[in-house]
């Protein structure tokens, strides 16, 4: 049965949450892949993206489409349902990326996340984002 967690849980599943984002907008990769299962699972299938099995092919993917860029990942108001070594959350996100060649992403949504207690350390077992607003600008000069 899932109850609400207790207080050291939550806040180790909003920490974890929080150093995913600064470690993807810093480009630490090999600390964010750290968050992760080995069998974790990626479904970015509800924004448009790939679903990805497996944390190093997760890593790969991202850094091969966000490397380049600036990034800020936000979230916020977490619904956090733990029972025993397993978790789930649902959480407010926002994100803006900017790229080289000038073009930027603003979108908002939510990620909808599985964890798993491994050897006392919460990680993400799954991430499912969809979106709810997606902004697209082209580089100054393209039509």
């Amino acid at each position: 049965m899932s109850t609400a967690p207790g207080f050291a849980d939550w806040l180790a599943i909003a920490n974890l949450k929080a150093r995913y984002c600064r470690l993807l907008d810093t480009k630490d990769w090999a600390g964010w892949a750290g968050l992760f299962t080995a069998d974790f699972i990626l479904d970015a299938t509800g924004s448009g993206g790939p679903r990805i099995e497996g944390r190093d092919a997760a890593v790969a993917s991202v850094r091969a489409s966000i490397d380049a860029a600036r990034t800020v990942h936000q979230v916020h108001s977490p619904e956090i349902e733990v029972t025993g070594d397993t978790a789930t959350a649902i959480w407010a996100m926002q994100d803006w990326l900017t790229f080289p060649n000038g073009r930027t992403i603003a979108g908002n949504g939510h990620y909808h996340e599985a964890y798993a207690r491994e050897d006392g350390t919460w990680r993400i077992a799954r991430s499912a984002l969809t979106r709810l607003a997606l902004e697209v600008k082209a580089p100054e000069g393209d039509g």
